[in-house]
């Protein structure tokens, strides 16, 4: 989305990007912006890598997007986001609370953390926020979680097995989970079938499960696919 300034700011025009992988509700949400006339929808998106290409073409000044989408999660669509991108700010909005996805999500880069059962009017009140240049969370989530996310007192902390997965072995749990076989992640990612299983091999020894089955439990339980 593109968002528009109305009161002489230096920016008078604003984009807001937003990627959501739930029809019903991106149409509400883009519904909702642009019935205040500071904001301009730029684009939608489906997915994390969708996502990605949409900010490359569009250049946005914020980005609305959920945690849980098909192909990329939306904390590794982030963190490529905010590596090619840095000055684009993100938002997301998620039903998860629990602290381990609160500071990943500001891990990969991420202003703002707004949950879904928030108010029409929170909503609108996060995006100003976080296009201001502040951070944003939920007051329904401790705000410590976030002071102590930027204050570095997790830093301490040593790093779980999910923490030691890179982004490359993080997207390929997910298709693992998704249901694709070796040969069309390959082709889906432009490598070879042998990098995949390397790479398949890798995580089953970090996180030391070694079957689809409790590969794709671990990627639910970790969000990166739905439980429907």
């Amino acid at each position: 989305m593109t968002l528009r300034g109305k009161g002489g700011t230096q920016r008078d025009e604003i984009s807001n990007r937003y990627c959501e992988d739930h029809t019903i509700l991106r149409e509400g949400l883009r519904s909702l912006l642009t019935s205040h006339g500071e904001f301009e929808i730029v684009g939608e998106a489906e997915n994390g890598r969708e996502a990605i290409r949409c900010v490359e073409k569009f250049k946005p000044d914020l980005i609305l997007t959920d945690l849980s989408m098909p192909r990329m999660n939306g904390t590794e669509a982030i963190r490529e986001i905010k590596r090619q991108f840095p000055k684009t700010r993100v938002l997301v909005m998620t039903i998860h609370k629990a602290e381990e996805y609160i500071l990943s999500t500001f891990r990969a880069g991420a202003d703002g953390y707004l949950l879904k059962d928030s108010s029409q009017a929170e909503m609108i009140m996060a995006v100003r926020k976080v296009l201001s240049g502040s951070h944003y969370i939920s007051p329904e989530i401790s705000e410590k979680v976030l002071e102590g996310y930027l204050e570095g007192k997790k830093a301490s902390e040593p790093q779980t097995a999910w923490e030691t997965l890179t982004s490359r072995e993080r997207e390929i749990l997910k298709m693992i989970a998704e249901g694709y076989k070796s040969k069309e992640i390959a082709d889906d990612l432009c490598i070879s079938v042998k990098t995949v299983e390397k790479h398949r091999a890798n995580l089953m020894e970090k996180l030391n499960l070694h079957n689809v089955q409790v590969l794709t439990a671990y990627a639910i339980e970790k969000g990166l696919v739905s439980r429907e």
